[in-house]
């Protein structure tokens, strides 16, 4: 069977691979359609993923359908479409007996530290199953990162009427800005790429934008926004430790951050403003079984259109010339798509 690999930073390979055993009590076996391609699987080409692990399959966002279940999986059948939950928990563990899998201390992540989707068939426990009939491949290949999105949403605590501003304009930013007109709240993006402000204001047709110059302006012009009252909630999906770092700004009197980007270098705050604001700053990570559903319902019922979100699309075969040019922000990539073999 044929997998995509990742050897080592930036060498993936195309490698054959032992075809699954039959599915085990509580298992099934899926048909992988369709594999979403994001900044895990760039940060994790170019080495720069504090816990991704090599040699390693990528590919953790998933359309599949169901191919085979074992003993005492009822939730879905044979033929079933669905989406997969990648972040494989530990049952027992304190996390998930909290109702906190997403963070689960024995965590293992599909296409990070095990092997993911990038193959034709694969075993999974039944149980990080999603159903979704309503939706095609393509669209169960974006449930996880809208997931990601969705909790981060609710990480902060957002609601109607709330201002929030989403740092960053990337595929997570739109994840959370999407989520965010779930709850009817007020979105303010900053960016400092104008192609991606114009991609906010064209496609998800949202208005009040600010394009970022790391200076005194870009709180000025939130300010003008806001009559001066700044945002109940600040949600950084950038990871970059400057931006990080200087979010805080944004965040009025008793204010939340909530920090969903990733990086592996130490960040620093300006202590004094986080006490006088008494800020409350929270971490999101994943999503939770309840964020998936949320996101298929969303889906399936029209609130949310999937139609802008992938703009590339590609074979197995295809991806390995298509992938560096993927990473090349002048491509525009929202969401690349891989197309998987038999």
């Amino acid at each position: 069977m044929k997998a995509i690999q990742l050897e080592k930073p930036q060498t993936l390979r195309i490698v054959e691979i032992p075809e699954p055993e039959s599915p085990s009590p509580g298992e099934a076996l899926v048909r992988v359609h369709r594999v979403g391609i994001c900044g895990t699987d760039y940060a994790g080409y170019l080495g720069m993923l504090p816990m991704f692990t090599y040699p390693r399959i990528p590919g953790h966002e998933l359309g599949v359908e169901v191919l085979a279940v074992g003993s005492g999986v009822s939730h879905v059948r044979v033929g079933d479409r669905c989406v997969v939950e990648p972040y494989i928990n530990d049952p027992g563990s304190w996390a998930s007996r909290q109702g906190r899998p997403n963070c689960c201390e024995n965590l293992r992540v599909l296409g990070v530290t095990m092997d993911g989707g990038l193959r034709s068939r694969f075993l999974l426990p039944a149980r990080k199953l999603h159903p979704a009939p309503g939706l095609t491949f393509d669209q169960a290949a974006l449930v996880e990162t809208l997931a990601v999105g969705a909790h981060a949403v609710a990480r902060g605590g957002c609601g109607p009427g709330q201002t929030v501003v989403v740092i960053g304009a990337g595929p997570v930013g739109l994840s959370v800005m999407e989520a965010l007109r779930r709850v009817e709240a007020r979105t303010v993006v900053l960016d400092s790429a104008p192609a991606r402000l114009d991609f906010v204001r064209q496609r998800l047709k949202l208005a009040e934008v600010i394009q970022a110059k790391g200076d005194a302006t870009d709180i000025q012009q939130l300010e003008q926004l806001t009559s001066g009252r700044l945002a109940e909630c600040v949600i950084d999906t950038t990871g970059n430790p400057r931006s990080v770092g200087s979010s805080l700004k944004f965040a009025g009197h008793s204010g939340r951050m909530v920090f969903v980007g990733i990086s592996n270098q130490e960040l620093t705050f300006p202590q004094a403003l986080w006490h006088r604001r008494e800020l409350s700053v929270m971490s999101s990570r994943n999503a939770v079984p309840s964020d998936f559903q949320r996101v298929i319902e969303w889906i399936s019922s029209g609130q949310l259109e999937t139609r802008h979100w992938v703009t590339h699309t590609a074979g197995m075969d295809e991806m390995l010339s298509e992938f560096g040019r993927w990473l090349n922000p002048a491509a525009g990539v929202v969401r690349a798509l891989v197309r998987v073999d038999l």
